[in-house]
């Protein structure tokens, strides 16, 4: 009996173990490093006349800032949405810089000095203490050429989405001929029609949706043929919290004076 009840909560156990302890889960997806966000925070006001928007509750194609990584990647990766993971490398698992800085230093102090042999250290070290993330996931819809790229936060802040950007084809132009340039104009057309009917007028300027005047809070900003939904400031509390946390957990040798 004892036995027993030992192998049912043995089998229990191996299912609530956090993913990041199985090597498996990162063989089928690119392992990169992380680079600095291409957005910055620029100061915006609203619109005379215009009140706040509570952009924290937009969505894309049902994606909202803030959702858990493990919540979207059931959305799309059980089929039968409109948008699926793009074919290669749907998934981009990360190592925050500093963290990645703190394993190489403990990796090197093991002796370990062959580029591709510290490479995998480091990636060991990271997987089994859950330093390594999914960073980005890539959707596409195949019949109309969209793209939709998810950012999210690192397993420090909860691994959340921090950004969303969709992207379509209407502002290709396909030949510099006069009809091209009227389909392309009523692409566009179109294309903010639909915008505004989903997300209501702008009320920052001509194209932004913001949550307040501080740049750090939800907003959204729509361009031709995209739209980016981000909250800048909680990629900064994560970035911030990693290079903290990083810097208490630094293994440095055990001096002695």
């Amino acid at each position: 009996m004892k036995r027993l009840v030992f192998f049912i909560w043995f089998i229990s156990a191996l299912h609530i173990m956090p993913a990041y302890c199985d090597d498996s889960v990162f063989l089928d997806y690119a392992i990169e490093d992380s680079g600095p966000a291409d957005i910055t925070a620029a100061p915006v006001s609203i619109n005379a006349g215009s009140d706040t928007a509570n952009v924290s509750t937009f969505d894309i194609a049902g994606i909202m800032l803030g959702m858990p990584f493990e919540d979207v990647q059931t959305l799309f990766f059980r089929g039968g949405g409109l948008y699926t993971p793009r074919d290669k490398n749907s998934i981009i698992y990360t190592i925050h810089p500093d963290w990645k800085y703190n394993l190489d230093y403990e990796c090197r102090q093991q002796n370990v000095f062959v580029p591709s042999e510290l490479e995998s250290c480091i990636r060991s070290l990271a997987r089994h203490r859950g330093l390594m993330y999914a960073s980005e996931l890539h959707l596409v819809r195949a019949n109309t050429g969209e793209t939709i790229t998810v950012y999210f936060t690192s397993n420090a802040t909860d691994n959340l989405v921090w950004r969303v950007v969709y992207k379509n084809d209407v502002d290709e132009l396909e030949g510099m001929a006069e009809k091209f340039e009227n389909q392309r104009q009523k692409k566009i057309l179109a294309f903010w029609q639909n915008v505004l009917d989903k997300y209501g007028a702008p009320n920052s300027g001509t194209d932004k949706w913001i949550t307040t005047s501080n740049a750090y809070d939800p907003m959204m900003t729509a361009y031709y043929g995209a739209l980016d939904l981000v909250d800048q400031g909680r990629n900064a509390t994560d970035q911030a919290k990693n290079v903290n946390d990083a810097r208490e957990n630094f293994k440095a040798k055990p001096y002695a004076f």
